[in-house]
């Protein structure tokens, strides 16, 4: 799952992305209104933690501009514990959720992961594909009831197919969902097909009917019956 965390204090910021990166998730920091703008046009995030009070903007011109073009990722305004307007706005503006200043990481990691359950996968903690299985809680991976040992870019890399199941991914969005920004530093794509063949083969190995398709000039399709 791909975050972008938009907060202006720096301790704050980097506690909260070293909590959420320890919890499995790909982190991003914006600490300016500008530094997120650019972010959020350039890149695609499963979730966005937004801060409404920005040192050269408001929080909601950012969420106003999101939803102008139609961003499907999900928005948790955070603001202070008296701006009870600033959350009514954000709120009827479309943001998903808030989180109220200051707050607990345990509890802005379950402010998340409910979020990521509503906009992916209709509020469950466990995807059925066929005959795949995944527990989104324990991160457990079943084949035909079989279960098999996927490293971390392994599943994230199944839940991003199967949340885009039967549509063609190429390579760079593949890399930019995996690696983020970081993914820009990157001479070639060539490491995709080593994690999709690897993915692949797993997944095959338990006999399912699920398959990952090469798509000759385009990307890839995960295939379902």
């Amino acid at each position: 799952m791909k975050i972008l965390l938009v907060e202006d204090n720096p301790d704050l910021s980097e506690t909260v992305v070293n909590y959420m990166r320890q919890e499995g998730y790909l982190c991003e920091i914006a600490l300016t209104y500008a530094a997120a703008d650019e972010k959020t046009a350039i890149y695609e995030y499963d979730i966005i933690v937004l801060d409404i009070t920005l040192p050269d903007g408001n929080g909601l011109n950012l969420l106003k501009k999101l939803k102008q073009n139609h961003s499907d990722a999900g928005v948790l305004i955070v603001s202070a514990r008296n701006a009870l307007d600033d959350k009514l706005e954000g709120l009827n503006l479309g943001a998903d959720d808030y989180l109220t200043k200051p707050f607990h990481l345990a509890e802005l990691n379950a402010r998340v992961q409910s979020l990521m359950r509503r906009k992916r996968f209709n509020g469950t903690n466990e995807i059925l594909v066929d005959d795949i299985r995944i527990n989104t809680s324990t991160m457990e991976v079943f084949v035909k009831g079989e279960e098999i040992t996927l490293t971390k870019k392994e599943y994230e890399l199944l839940l991003y197919f199967i949340s885009n199941r039967n549509r063609i991914l190429n390579k760079e969005s593949i890399a930019e969902y995996l690696w983020g920004d970081n993914i820009d530093m990157a001479d070639s794509f060539d490491f995709i097909y080593t994690h999709i063949k690897n993915l692949r083969k797993k997944i095959q190995t338990k006999g399912s009917t699920n398959n990952i398709k090469s798509i000759y000039g385009m990307g890839y399709k995960f295939v379902t019956e």
